[in-house]
């Protein structure tokens, strides 16, 4: 039922949300200043919906939640934004024969392209592309022709108009030289973020390392081309954090292996965060040993052979090292245990071999040994080896949350919740990961003895509980099962029970 809430004379939201609508009460009538508002609103960033709405309830929370609405001008309305356009811009659009129903429409109330902070160049070219495809009948040519221009003038427009860009993204990116546009120094000069392709014109490369000094994310896809200028953008940074480098498919291995290494250490050694995808690629790694200060590290690539010089890496120590993810199985194990000796001990959250999990013995003792301050942890057990996982429980004491591989040669359902009941102490969050053709096994009875079993733990905590699966068959299709679990969700046993599909990036 759609509910009307009246926030003062004037003034209506509809509203099909009643905690929503409660919440507008209790805000409006707290009298919260903007400071406040701007915190609050800054939660409902990612909800278009709800902060539409309120948008609509004064002045004051139009200003306020305006301001974040249009952050990503990408997720708004274009026509709005052509509106926005300066008159010496609407006239170059209908010099050209371009004519879009906003062009004559009033001033907007608001500069919308100043509130602008992220801007990812391709995606507006493809919105104006749509824009035009759905007011006008080109030829292929002209219509090509229209969206350029339009393309520019919007450009322009965001030049002049953002103070500060933070985030900045360059795939795919039409023939538009923005970065030499009016005002283009002050809207680049404090990017933050920044995710490109390597084939960017070396002259834009260039322009952006005379500008961008203090980038803190940098993702960048390795194309066939490498442009020249990038080597000189990277070897400005000053403040970088986080790099992260996707190679593609169909490149040549032989020049991956000479170009990579060489802009890595171009790289500062302020980086923080070092991510490296790829398929079929030999990369040397020794140029990691570099990065002294890293706290997290995600390596994946398809081949083990990747790892090119790994074990040279084993005398390195990463003292602030907290995240370490080998997204495919790793076959040389006894590098890995080397490793975690030396650079364990403060490690959070460890996940080797996303397929089957850390499912070595001798590599599971070893994190039980080396890593006592885990808080997250992806794992397989096997039948014969549930003594680890009491052990790893009993060393990792701060464990949080921890994703184990069920069924097969794995630990069945039953094993692994009595497991965790029994010996876990600071669990709050339990993932089920099962194996494609594997059924679930765990009966309504021993469902709730495993909730029965939680209830008496000291200290008690809500238990977060997550199935991923590869099939529609779940613990969830077993109508006596999701009784029992309604009813302990009720007791607040159960903070959350979800069952996802295993791509679900949020525990994958």
């Amino acid at each position: 039922m759609t509910l009307m809430f009246v926030t003062q004379p004037n003034t209506i939201i509809y509203s099909d949300d009643k905690t929503f609508v409660k919440l507008l009460f209790l805000l409006k009538m707290s009298q919260l200043p903007v400071d406040c508002l701007s915190e609050i609103f800054e939660y409902l960033k990612d909800d278009k919906i709800t902060l539409h709405s309120c948008m609509l309830v004064n002045r004051l929370w139009c200003k306020v939640s305006v301001r974040i609405f249009w952050r990503d001008v990408c997720s708004s309305n274009f026509n709005t934004l052509i509106a926005c356009l300066p008159n010496e811009s609407k006239e170059i659009l209908y010099k050209n024969g371009i004519t879009i129903s906003t062009l004559t429409s009033k001033t907007p109330i608001f500069n919308y392209a100043s509130f602008c902070k992220v801007l990812s160049v391709n995606r507006v070219h493809y919105k104006i592309e749509n824009l035009l495809n759905n007011q006008q009948n080109n030829s292929s040519s002209s219509f090509n022709n229209k969206v350029h221009i339009v393309t520019q003038e919007i450009f322009k427009m965001f030049m002049k108009e953002i103070s500060s860009l933070n985030n900045l993204v360059l795939l795919l990116y039409p023939n538009i030289t923005f970065n030499l546009f009016p005002g283009a120094k002050d809207c680049l000069k404090n990017l933050s973020e920044l995710h490109c392709n390597t084939n960017i014109s070396t002259d834009l490369f260039y322009q952006l390392s005379q500008i961008c000094y203090n980038i803190q994310s940098f993702t960048l896809e390795v194309e066939e081309i490498v442009s020249n200028g990038l080597a000189d953008l990277i070897s400005v940074q000053r403040n970088l954090k986080c790099f992260i480098m996707v190679l593609y498919f169909g490149l040549e291995d032989n020049s991956l292996t000479d170009i990579i290494p060489s802009l890595m250490l171009k790289l500062p050694n302020t980086l923080v965060k070092l991510e490296l995808f790829g398929p079929n690629y030999y990369i040397p790694l020794l140029f990691i040993d570099k990065f002294s200060n890293l706290q997290e590290l995600k390596l994946s690539f398809i081949l083990n052979e990747s790892f090119i010089n790994f074990e040279k890496l084993q005398p390195t120590l990463f003292p602030q090292l907290q995240v370490i993810k080998f997204k495919e199985k790793f076959s040389t194990i006894e590098l890995l245990i080397k490793f975690l000796e030396n650079n364990g001990k403060n490690l959070k959250e460890i996940r080797f071999g996303d397929f089957y999990g850390c499912s070595n013995n001798s590599l599971n003792l070893a994190i039980a040994k080396f890593c006592p301050s885990l808080r997250k942890l992806f794992i397989g057990i096997k039948h014969n080896e549930l003594e680890t996982l009491k052990i790893i429980f009993n060393n990792c004491k701060n464990l949080e949350s921890i994703k184990i591989r069920c069924g097969g040669e794995f630990l069945s359902e039953k094993e692994a919740l009595e497991t965790v009941a029994k010996y876990s102490q600071n669990i709050y969050e339990l993932i089920l990961c099962h194996l494609f053709a594997v059924r679930f096994e765990l009966l309504p009875e021993e469902l709730e003895t495993f909730f029965i079993s939680w209830i008496d733990r000291n200290p008690q905590k809500s238990l977060s509980l997550v199935v991923i699966t590869y099939d529609e068959n779940s613990l969830d299709t077993n109508y006596e099962n999701i009784e029992i679990i309604n009813k302990y969700i009720k007791l607040r046993v159960i903070k959350k029970f979800k069952v996802i599909d295993f791509e679900d990036e949020e525990y994958n």
